[in-house]
């Protein structure tokens, strides 16, 4: 009977938690599922892929609900996965000898007591309190007002409640998993653009040699500062994504462990904490999400041509006729100083004039989009 039972663990689906029903396809991590069920977790993990007659027909990905391993399945789906036939000739053997042999003696629960009235059983199910008690407290006891249900009935109502809300967290951590990934996209994304933006930023001030070495610099680290506050923002919604996964994981496996519990008393006093847990986890509208379009950096341009012309401008004065050196010294003096104070005059306007409007956007636009996304 102990080889039995434990055979009959290994058959049980992790989605709808029954003996696998056929036919059972095989991941490509080797774990199992119906494959009614593995259509319901692909849809619910894309659900706007077209469908056909409730199956979903078109190439797709999820992930496994046992090992969170990847599948990716082609345009023929779900139907696509190979059939586990070893599965399903042990499922026939398991149900001819569970049908053949012999019933064995009911094994006897063993029934919690009630604390107050000694040698009476819990049997009964308070309503008004959500706790389970026995008949002489709603008799004579603290719970003779309360408004009470047969423990069984309950049991099968909570069941349900808590089954459907395991389902509920495996697609609803499916979908968190997407956004994580999405949000790595978009750090990298962020990454090749903003070493795009700089290239193209080196590339400008190259043209102009030393003298505009230090605008260069400045530019390009207003460039990486925007990247690094993306990148920041990015990665912190990431890791709060991250640790709303990961908490969700543990409590779809203390779920999982709740569901094995027998005895009815004691799952239904573990019940209610846990399905609580599963409603505040289930609530991602306070998270942050990320504007579209927010890893563009293309608001980084530039352009020199009116900077590139004042440089040009820049010149040594040349007298055009030669003159005596002696007549002349006096006017050449002049004509040197004026030519000194021209270029100088020249190179204060093109470094004034090198002022790009980019920077002040990028603020404005950085702090619109975290005014959205906070939003």
């Amino acid at each position: 009977m102990n080889t039995m039972e434990n055979l009959e663990k290994q058959l049980i689906c992790p989605i709808c938690l029954e003996m696998f029903t056929k036919p059972v396809v095989i991941l490509p991590c080797q774990h199992n599922l119906c494959r009614k069920c593995a259509n319901d977790v692909f849809q619910a993990s894309n659900p706007y892929l077209p469908t056909r007659a409730g199956s979903v027909t078109s190439g797709g990905r999820f992930r496994c609900p046992s090992c969170r391993h990847e599948v990716v399945l082609d345009r023929h789906g779900v139907y696509g996965l190979q059939r586990n036939l070893l599965v399903e000739n042990i499922i026939d053997m398991f149900k001819q000898e569970s049908s053949s042999s012999k019933p064995a003696p009911e094994k006897k629960e063993e029934t919690p007591m009630c604390d107050v009235h000694e040698g009476e059983k819990i049997n009964i199910y308070c309503v008004t309190h959500g706790v389970p008690t026995c008949s002489m407290c709603k008799v004579f006891g603290s719970h003779k007002d309360c408004e009470v249900a047969p423990i069984t009935s309950i049991y099968q109502t909570k069941k349900t409640e808590l089954s459907d809300g395991i389902a509920m967290m495996v697609s609803n951590n499916d979908r968190m998993q997407g956004i994580v990934s999405q949000l790595e996209e978009a750090c990298r994304a962020i990454e090749e653009n903003g070493r795009r933006q700089k290239n193209l930023v080196c590339e400008k001030f190259d043209q102009l040699y030393s003298i505009l070495e230090e605008r260069k610099r400045e530019m390009s680290q207003k460039v990486t500062a925007e990247q690094e506050e993306k990148l920041n923002y990015i990665r912190g919604l990431t890791k709060q994504y991250g640790d709303h996964l990961e908490e969700s994981c543990k409590i779809v496996e203390k779920g999982i462990q709740t569901m094995e519990e027998p005895e009815m008393a004691l799952f239904l006093e573990n019940t209610k904490p846990l399905l609580k847990k599963i409603s505040e986890a289930s609530n991602t509208a306070n998270m942050d999400k990320v504007e579209r379009g927010y890893e563009n950096m293309d608001h980084f341009n530039v352009d020199f041509k009116k900077e590139g012309k004042a440089l040009r401008s820049i010149n040594f004065i040349h007298d055009d006729e030669d003159e005596d050196e002696e007549e002349e010294d006096g006017e050449a003096g002049t004509e040197e100083a004026e030519g000194a104070q021209t270029v100088s005059g020249s190179s204060a306007v093109t470094s004034a004039s090198v002022q790009p409007s980019a920077p002040q956007q990028t603020n404005c636009s950085l702090s619109t989009a975290k005014s959205t996304a906070s939003t």
